[in-house]
């Protein structure tokens, strides 16, 4: 049976590769956001559209007819605990605490002159605490625009503004579907600002920008791989619910080389707390911004979930008794800003490292391209996700 945690880390690194074909550059998402937006047009979709889409949480068989009944039952019940998970996650989440500020937000826009079934609507509510809002896309699909992208700033303490641009959306959108995740947290180990100094980061052996690189030595959860010469550090956020883990390879160019070497499962395997150790670390980490948007349709329709966007081959019979429904836009957009004080969605400058090694300390110089991820301890599920390759 797969775990949220298991799968949102699975579901993200696969996600993250596909990415990388299009993009040399930073990438950043929340495997946890998306997820979850698939979840809700998954409590809507049969047939084919559902085999598909449950691609995301479960271990499925490419085609609906190889599957024997005892497996159907297997992806059903794996899909009906996710759901669950995400129910108790999302609870979890939105939990007050003064230690930090977590905010994942889901909706569904849909064109008011189509029946939603009050079942799904009651589903979506239940388990992603999202609702469908009933919008006229027909008649006056700016002024919807508008009313989406002023729920998306609400969501995102204005961070994120006009995530639709002018003419994105039309008298013959049916359905949109918007996630936001915003995060911000103190590190339960601080940087001093007085130590951060201006450094290079190298984009690759013979191109290098400046960043400001922020310095500390303290004791910090470490294991490194030798296979793939690289280390892992683990930084906790203060009262540990969450963590930020980054994968430095030694060389300057070394990330290209073992990405295909790195599977979700070694992930796991890798940062699970058994097989980390508490180690002095001297540790340089870049300042650094990430603000990334994208449209995921053609994205996931490369991973095999075309159907959900299709005109002519989506079914949402669950969501609604009409035909017709398709997901036209599947948009994400996620920001994060890493500081002395720890990771916040505020502005803020470019990032940077330098190298000093110390007696009996581990060396953790982050200034080459590197992975870092952002996980929710407790349900080991995979909040945020990304590459740095490019202040």
């Amino acid at each position: 049976m797969d775990s949220l945690g298991a799968a949102s880390t699975r579901f993200g690194f696969d996600l993250f590769k596909e990415l990388k074909k299009t993009n040399d550059g930073n990438i950043f998402f929340s495997p946890v956001g998306i997820s979850a937006a698939i979840g809700m047009l998954l409590l809507g979709a049969r047939g084919a559209t559902s085999s598909q889409l449950q691609r995301a949480f479960c271990s499925v068989k490419d085609t609906e007819s190889s599957r024997n009944k005892a497996e159907e039952k297997e992806v059903r019940t794996c899909t009906e605990e996710i759901h669950h998970q995400f129910q108790k996650l999302l609870t979890e989440i939105s939990k007050l605490t003064n230690d930090y500020e977590l905010n994942i937000a889901n909706r569904l826009f849909g064109e008011k002159t189509y029946l939603f079934l009050q079942k799904y609507l009651d589903y979506v509510e239940k388990y992603y605490h999202a609702f469908l809002e009933p919008v006229d896309f027909i008649n006056a699909a700016d002024e919807s625009r508008k009313k989406i992208n002023s729920w998306v700033e609400s969501q995102t303490n204005e961070k994120i503004k006009d995530l639709f641009p002018d003419g994105s959306l039309s008298n013959s959108t049916k359905l949109v579907l918007v996630n936001t995740v915003y995060f911000k947290g103190q590190w339960d180990k601080e940087f001093k600002k007085e130590n951060t100094k201006e450094e290079k980061f190298w984009l690759n052996k013979s191109t290098s920008k400046s960043v400001l690189m922020m310095t500390q030595r303290h004791s910090f959860s470490f294991t490194f791989l030798e296979d793939l010469q690289a280390k892992i550090l683990g930084m906790p956020y203060k009262n540990n619910d969450l963590s930020m883990f980054v994968l430095l390879p030694n060389d300057i160019d070394g990330l290209e080389k073992i990405i295909d070497k790195i599977t979700p499962e070694k992930l796991v395997e890798w940062t699970n707390p058994g097989h980390m150790e508490e180690r002095n670390v001297n540790l340089h980490l870049p300042r650094f911004e990430v603000e990334e948007s994208y449209d995921f349709e053609d994205v996931l329709a490369a991973m095999g979930m075309g159907d959900a966007f299709s005109e002519q081959k989506a079914d949402y019979s669950g969501m609604s008794p009409r035909s017709g429904l398709h997901a036209q836009k599947f948009l994400h957009r996620s920001f994060m800003v890493v500081t002395e004080e720890g990771t916040e969605a505020t502005a803020a400058t470019s990032i940077g490292f330098t190298f000093s090694s110390a007696a009996g300390y581990e060396n953790v110089h982050c200034n080459h391209p590197f992975l870092f991820f952002v996980r929710h301890n407790e349900s080991s599920s995979i909040l945020f996700f990304g590459r740095f390759s490019s202040p």
